[in-house]
């Protein structure tokens, strides 16, 4: 008997919003999003929020919620009690939060036309995300992203996962949301560790993308290092511009190859944050992680010296740190499960295929390997370690300069520390 044949396509399509004041009785975005789609029955969209509770020392979300549902009461109704959940990737590795989050779905009733609006940071919105993907198949779900990089990066894609068996991101699905409200007021409270990391994911993306988006973040180092809200706003806009560009346009949104583009430095990153026992944010992780494949391409001969000491200047002059003791621990026993070696194969069977990292010929200009020297890379450890010694150096005695083309003061990198 002959095969039956299938094709299924799928369309989706949701927005990136960006606001200010998103629970504001005036602001009628949140209404609008949630009316959006067609209901079978005509009543209100019924909402159940899932808030990180780090939020609630700042902003009072639990009685925001209510008070906008009943301005808008003809529009949007509340399903049940906010449901509060921990902060940072705490929530991702402990599964009784998906399990708290189901229970919660049933017991509001839920339905594939409600909706659970996530608010938090980008580990919340991932626990969420599975949570509201995996019960019914699929309920509804509206991202409001509170971190730079939830708002620039993790809370603007397709993917929601939870952290198992010591592996990032092991558990998880392809659910593209309803719609995405970046609200920039949320940032105004941010920690500094905070407010900087999502930066490490706009670094990332103009590296393999755009040149000439690297050159503006060249030039906003002091604005952001100032915390200058315009210049925060306009580097989540274009970030997230970037990244949606690549989701939607590169023919791959749900990563059934083996190529990924977007995770530039982020074999290194998910290791670190497992071998820190997630003493480093995921931002921070990624920093180093970005420092390190651009000084490998760099000691391999693909980029030129000029252009890797700019990444390096540019991580460094927002206030990132370019190696961690943990990076050198075991290098010697490559299988060990606590050497960073051991992230490229982590990073090859989460994808399945054959090894795929990016490395860079040029700042904008990234390109596919399949194979790893691991003397280049053991190298460039090294040669991280006394790059990142020199500027804690500098730091510590204030002599840091305040932008990375150094104008007027000396440019760390022109120290012998950086010499190879």
């Amino acid at each position: 008997m002959q095969p039956i044949q299938a094709e299924i396509k799928v369309s989706f399509r949701y927005a990136v919003h960006f606001t200010t004041g998103l629970f504001a009785p005036h602001n009628r975005l949140l209404r609008d999003v949630a009316q959006s789609g067609e209901r079978c029955d005509g009543h209100p969209a019924r909402l159940l929020f899932v808030v990180d509770e780090s939020l609630c020392a700042h902003y009072p979300l639990a009685q925001w919620a209510a008070e906008y549902c009943r301005s808008y009461s003809d529009a949007v109704r509340l399903a049940g009690a906010p449901v509060l959940l921990p902060s940072g990737e705490a929530v991702k590795n402990d599964p009784r939060h998906v399990t708290a989050l189901h229970e919660a779905i049933h017991n509001a009733g839920l339905d594939r036309h409600s909706f659970v609006v996530a608010v938090g940071g980008g580990a919340l919105l991932d626990v969420a995300g599975y949570a509201a993907a995996t019960a019914h198949r699929g309920v509804r779900l509206i991202r409001v992203p509170t971190t730079t990089l939830s708002q620039n990066d993790s809370g603007v894609g397709v993917k929601n996962g939870i952290n198992a068996f010591g592996k990032k991101n092991f558990l998880g699905s392809f659910a593209p949301p309803w719609a995405v409200l970046n609200d920039s007021d949320f940032l105004a409270t941010l920690s500094a560790r905070d407010w900087r990391a999502g930066i490490a994911e706009a670094v990332k993306v103009a590296l393999i993308r755009d040149a000439a988006f690297f050159d503006i973040l060249e030039e906003s180092v002091p604005a952001l290092r100032g915390r200058d809200m315009a210049a925060m706003q306009h580097l989540i806009h274009r970030c997230a511009e970037l990244h949606l560009r690549h989701i939607c346009g590169g023919g791959d949104p749900f990563e059934m190859g083996s190529s990924r583009p977007l995770d530039f430095g982020h074999w290194a990153a998910h290791k670190l944050e497992q071998l820190t026992d997630y003493r480093l944010r995921h931002g921070e992780a990624v920093a180093i992680g970005i420092a390190l494949d651009a000084t490998y391409s760099h000691l391999a001969g693909f980029l030129p010296e000029a252009e890797w000491r700019r990444v390096l200047e540019l991580l460094s002059g927002v206030g990132f740190a370019l190696y961690t003791p943990e990076m050198e621990r075991h290098l010697d026993h490559a299988e060990h499960p606590r050497c960073l070696f051991r992230g490229l194969h982590e990073f090859r069977e989460h994808l399945g295929g054959q090894l795929t990292i990016t490395l860079l010929r040029r700042i904008g200009q990234g390109f596919e390997v399949h194979e790893v020297d691991e003397a280049t890379m053991t190298q460039s450890i090294q040669l991280l370690r006394g790059a990142d010694e020199r500027v804690t150096t500098h730091r510590s005695n204030g002599t840091f300069p305040a932008t990375p083309n150094g104008k007027g003061e000396q440019k760390w990198s022109d120290t012998p520390a950086l010499a190879h």
